[in-house]
């Protein structure tokens, strides 16, 4: 009996040490960082670059406003290899929206913008022509413990 009892006490030390050794580990999470890929057609770099230095950032600060974001980053492939894009666009929030919250920025940012959803999209798929999205990546910070 007493050997169950040692056993018994000694399974329960394990349980409850094994949260004091997760807190030992060095890193935290931080941020998320989304990150889309973006290759544009010879000739139309400048065409682009206006669209940038517009209506994206004209959509970016309204959103650094709101605090939907903290920050917001446009990248340049400096070595491009075969295969990879020119721009990597990059948003860096605190936390992934849920799709209540998604509906209600889409409503706040149509009527910023002075346009329907539909107008936005055509808008994307006149860019299309010449500029391609490869795909995204959500990336999360790891911060060293303090």
């Amino acid at each position: 009996m007493r050997k169950l009892i040692l056993t018994a006490l000694g399974a329960a030390t394990m349980l409850v040490a094994i949260p004091a050794a997760a807190q030992d580990i060095p890193l935290v999470t931080g941020n998320f960082w989304n990150v889309t890929e973006v290759t544009i057609d010879d000739g139309h770099f400048s065409t682009y670059a206006d669209y940038l230095a517009g209506q994206y950032r004209k959509q970016e600060e309204f959103a650094k406003s709101k605090g939907w974001i903290k920050d917001y980053y446009i990248l340049s492939n400096n070595n491009k290899r075969s295969g990879e894009p020119d721009l990597y666009l990059v948003e860096v929030f605190d936390h992934v929206t849920t799709p209540a919250e998604d509906i209600a920025r889409e409503k706040d940012m149509n009527a910023y913008l002075a346009q329907t959803t539909r107008q936005g999209e055509a808008g994307s798929g006149n860019r299309a022509k010449y500029r391609h999205i490869g795909g995204t990546m959500l990336l999360q910070q790891l911060l060293y413990r303090h």
